[in-house]
């Protein structure tokens, strides 16, 4: 798993995320995906070799192996760091979504340069509107895959302890067997350390999400009271005013325009134009 290129891929949504997105984000990285590629995989790196049980039946090994891991814990937090993090190339899509639109007004409006373009890209994109949206869905996703994976590991290892001997009677073994599985306390330590990470995730997950709704509705009492400023993006932030003001000129010189050949064409709408005047 090229984990690097995920890194490179979220760290752009990162620049537009709130301070608890960006404390997630990190815990992420250094303390699952870190721990993960340099110990935990070399912990279990082994665990289809050593896992030994006392009998010579042929296959008895195999099966009674897949019986008690269904599924590897490697390819278990791997999954779940790929589906925990995915959501969050939606708030990157809509990002870049955002940022072409805003660089076709650039264009439209003259200010197609490349300084402005670059602009564009480093500018950090206010969460309001549609985007605020997408940063909520992508919040709430990573909680339910948080708590689903939480859940998946509490059924198939129950009270997230690694045993030191499990017995087996599954076919081909001729009778019940005893299995050992190789390094049980250095595997329940790991095991219970990524779940307390999963744990904190969620903690601020469920923050993030609490400050976004609490900070929407503060941002909407405002709006009601005041008179919104236009101030959601790049474009508005930099060029609404010379834009608008631009706009109002024009349209004010063909509104004089327009006036002036209607009062050519009829002159009594002139005259009384005059009598409005002198009153």
């Amino acid at each position: 798993m090229n984990w690097a290129g995920l890194y490179t891929v979220l760290s752009g949504v990162n620049r537009h995320s709130t301070a608890i997105g960006r404390i997630w984000l990190s815990v992420i990285f250094i303390f699952r995906i870190m721990v993960l590629v340099v110990a935990a995989e070399s912990v279990w790196g082994d665990e289809k070799s050593a896992f030994t049980c006392n009998t010579q039946q042929p296959g008895c090994n195999s099966v009674c192996y897949d019986h008690f891991f269904p599924i590897s814990h490697i390819r278990l937090w791997a999954l779940q760091l790929i589906l925990v993090t995915t959501p969050a190339l939606l708030v990157a899509m809509h990002v870049a979504y955002q940022q072409h639109q805003e660089k076709k007004l650039l264009v439209l409006t003259g200010h197609g340069d490349p300084k402005h373009m670059e602009e564009v890209k480093k500018h950090k994109m206010r969460i309001s509107g549609s985007l605020w949206w997408t940063y909520v869905c992508s919040v709430v996703f990573r909680l339910l895959f948080e708590a689903v994976f939480m859940y998946i590991f509490y059924m198939l290892y129950p009270g997230y302890q690694m045993v030191r001997l499990v017995k087996c009677e599954a076919y081909p073994c001729p009778n019940t067997v005893d299995c050992f599985i190789s390094r049980p306390t250095e595997k329940t330590i790991f095991t219970v350390f990524m779940l307390v990470t999963s744990s904190i995730c969620i903690i601020l997950n469920m923050a993030e999400l609490v400050y976004l709704v609490v900070r929407a509705c503060a941002r909407r009492g405002q709006h009601n009271s005041n008179p919104p400023s236009g101030k959601g993006s790049f474009y508005g932030h930099k060029l609404s005013s010379e834009y608008k003001q631009n706009e109002i000129n024009q349209l004010l010189t063909e509104q004089d325009g327009s006036l002036k050949d209607m009062l050519r064409r009829n002159p009594r709408l002139q005259e009384k134009g005059d009598r409005c005047s002198a009153c």
